[in-house]
């Protein structure tokens, strides 16, 4: 399964979303769609983490929470390859 992260800034990178996640645990992937013709992310992505129990506790945690002035919506998303 991945965690899907909505209303993220448009300035937000990798590394901001991988160090927010890291705290509930290891952090195996994220992805952050870029719009082809701008080139700056969509406002949404998908992290993977090591386990479900990483990936829930993460949810639990972070739905809700502030990240670059935007409040963030954390839920279970859709497997994804």
């Amino acid at each position: 399964m991945s965690i899907y992260v909505e209303n993220l800034s448009y300035q937000v990178t990798q590394e901001d979303i991988t160090a927010l996640f890291a705290e509930y645990g290891t952090v195996k992937s994220v992805q952050l769609p870029t719009d082809p013709q701008t080139g700056r992310v969509r406002g949404f992505g998908h992290v993977k983490m090591s386990t479900q129990e990483e990936e829930a506790t993460a949810i639990d945690a972070l739905d809700g929470c502030e990240l670059m002035g935007q409040t963030i919506n954390v839920k279970m998303g859709k497997p994804f390859s």
